[in-house]
């Protein structure tokens, strides 16, 4: 095959000059900006996903380890009160004589080192320490007057007291948790417990954890850091200063602030700040960076701060930003040998060539994307199915759950029932025996009124049976629902307990339409009713309030009882599957799990609160229909 002649015939002179000389004189500046833009581009995109990454890390490192200091500073709050019920601490607060005072003496250095506390000790209402834990030591608080800490004033009044500060006696900084102590309802003295925190900075050292904990003053009582600890992360004024003085809390530290080089905020809680280097083997401009995450305690009103350091994420961003520089550079350098090459033995039929080797191999990845995108949509297809078919199961598992909670429902209401019954059939029986009596004497007037009065009989059986059968059919996942009509059904079915209890009932809700099956939503109004039923067993004057509110586009109904209320620890467990404080006959423990599961289904949700004055209460939540407004029934 021969090439034409003419396609390799050289430009003239004039014409070729110019073009190369501007490519020589601009092309080397703008591929070094190119490649000094690139590379910060890489650093800056780099550090950026890199903070981010480090940034849920940390939620996580931050979640633990802020859950570790919660149960550090909480497992020690029942020790106070448990004073109260020891005999010889209320003998000596009411008889203050030496031998009463050994007596408590010896019983708080037993205590104490059971529960690995630094100090227990116990005040009597002014103030002054009266026996304590550490009585053998030369440092002992016994005797010292500690009316001026915090804690002391909140507990005296009744209050719970949570104080930290720096002991007045020794200057040991301690955690410190006081309870009044009460006899026949009047405060005869404070019981106070001083645990040392400093257990957890050494876990921090050891495990290389770089975080601090601050106060309510915004004065840092916990560090990995020594340097750290006694200094504010927020300014203060010389007048609160001055006022931290006096209390003793912090003793006569001088309380410097925390002062960072730069501080960036990148989030609700997050910050990145700068600190001058502590090392000496670092130069005096090296600094270093760390991504600051805080998180409030519960109930403490303490802030728990992780710092995570930076350098490494930078170093590794600035290598980054190197290598995204030197690749384009490289890039840049053999597509620019290339274009040379190529413009100088380029010919037509090589770019023909070129291009139909470029077409081949174009069909055929695209025969091999085809393929792998066939298979992977019949992967896909069969991944769809068998979803599908999982979660066919689990709502059939669940619909028989619902069901079967129904049918322990009835069981159990089943005595109830069966004694609503027999009393129409023994009227039944007397009444129709009577009747034809009365026909055959003629008194056709007697006769008709016992037939009324059995027809009577006879529609109440009815109305009984069919709330049940209303009551035992199975529910769709969607469906409207008449709120009053539910809680009339409910109160219907539950009907012989209601009126055996004596109940007093109190109803303050809205009769409108909620997004829920109305079965559903009987059955769960059925659930609670009878929970609370059953937690008023032992109340003389039983009492039920159904009291509704609409709150942010839903409908909040409480089912409140005055029942004996539910313990701690079954509050745990309330909502698990199986979990009943029932005997075997009179529950399965699943009531409150289904019907908290069928809120959820529709959106909605089911809580419980315990109100201070004693029972329970189950608040329901669940959409509305339409934002009609209906009046109270």
């Amino acid at each position: 095959m021969k090439c034409d002649p003419t396609l390799y015939r050289a430009a003239p002179t004039s014409l070729a000059v110019k073009p190369r000389l501007i490519r020589h004189l601009f092309l080397p500046p703008l591929v070094i900006a190119l490649m000094i833009g690139l590379g910060y581009l890489g650093f800056w995109v780099s550090e950026h996903y890199g903070i981010r990454s480090l940034s849920e890390n940390g939620q996580r490192q931050l979640e633990l380890h802020a859950r570790a200091v919660e149960s550090e500073i909480s497992k020690y709050t029942y020790l106070p009160s448990l004073l109260e019920l020891e005999s010889s601490v209320s003998r000596l607060l009411d008889d203050p004589s030496p031998e009463h005072r050994q007596t408590v003496n010896e019983y708080l250095e037993g205590l104490n080192r059971r529960s690995r506390s630094r100090a227990i000790y116990v005040m009597d209402t002014t103030g002054r320490v009266m026996a304590t834990s550490n009585w053998r030591d030369v440092d002992s608080y016994l005797g010292e007057d500690l009316s001026f800490r915090a804690y002391f004033q909140n507990a005296v009044r009744g209050q719970p007291g949570r104080f930290y500060g720096i002991g007045s006696t020794n200057g040991e900084p301690g955690y410190y948790l006081a309870h009044g102590l009460e006899e026949r309802g009047k405060i005869i003295g404070v019981a106070v417990v001083k645990v040392r925190l400093e257990a957890m900075e050494e876990r921090w050292q050891r495990a290389r954890l770089e975080a601090f904990v601050s106060d309510e003053n915004g004065i840092i009582i916990l560090s990995s850091d020594p340097a750290r600890r006694l200094k504010s992360v927020i300014p203060l004024s010389e007048e609160t200063k001055e006022k931290l003085a006096r209390s003793l809390q912090y003793y006569w530290f001088p309380l410097n602030e925390l002062q960072p080089l730069a501080r960036e905020k990148l989030a609700e809680g997050e910050e990145k700040l700068t600190f001058p280097a502590n090392s000496e083997l670092m130069s005096e401009e090296e600094n270093i960076s760390y991504l600051s995450q805080t998180r409030p305690l519960s109930d403490t009103p303490w802030n728990f701060t992780l710092l995570t350091p930076l350098q490494d994420l930078r170093r590794e961003a600035i290598n980054q930003g190197i290598l995204v520089a030197v690749a384009f550079a490289l890039v840049a350098f053999l597509l620019i040998a290339w274009n040379e090459r190529r413009k100088v033995i380029a010919t037509r039929l090589a770019a023909r060539e070129a291009l139909q080797e470029a077409n081949n191999q174009l069909e055929r990845r695209i025969t091999e994307r085809t393929t792998d995108l066939r298979a992977s949509n019949e992967r896909l297809k069969g991944q769809i199915r068998e979803r599908r078919q999982a979660e066919e199961t689990l709502r059939r598992a669940q619909d028989e759950l619902v069901q079967a909670g129904k049918l322990a429902a009835i069981g159990q209401m089943s005595t109830s029932i069966a004694h609503e019954l027999n009393q129409p059939l023994a009227a039944l029986r007397t009444l129709s025996g009577n009747t034809v009596r009365f026909l055959e004497r003629g008194q056709l007037d007697v006769a008709s009124t016992n037939l009324k009065t059995i027809n009577e009989l006879i529609d109440r059986m009815g109305r009984i049976t069919a709330s049940l059968r209303s009551f035992a059919r199975r529910g769709d996942d969607k469906g409207q629902a008449s709120l009053g009509k539910a809680v009339d059904a409910a109160l219907q079915v539950l009907g012989s307990r209601v009126e055996n209890a004596h109940l007093q009932l109190h109803r303050d809700f809205a009769d409108l339409q909620v997004q829920i099956d109305q079965t559903r939503l009987e059955q769960i109004l059925v659930n609670l009713i009878g929970n609370a039923l059953d937690a008023m067993q032992a109340q003389p004057l039983p009492e039920l309030w159904l009291e509704g509110e609409i709150s942010e586009g839903k409908y909040r109904l409480r089912v409140r009882d005055n029942g004996h209320g539910i313990d701690a620890e079954t509050r745990k467990h309330l909502f698990e599957p199986f979990f009943t404080t029932k005997p075997g006959e009179q529950g399965l423990g699943l009531g409150l799990t289904l019907s908290a599961s069928l809120a959820a289904a529709t959106g909605g949700h089911l809580g419980v609160e315990h109100p201070a004055s004693g029972g329970t209460t189950f608040v329901l939540s669940l959409p509305l229909v339409s934002p009609l407004h209906a009046e109270p029934i």
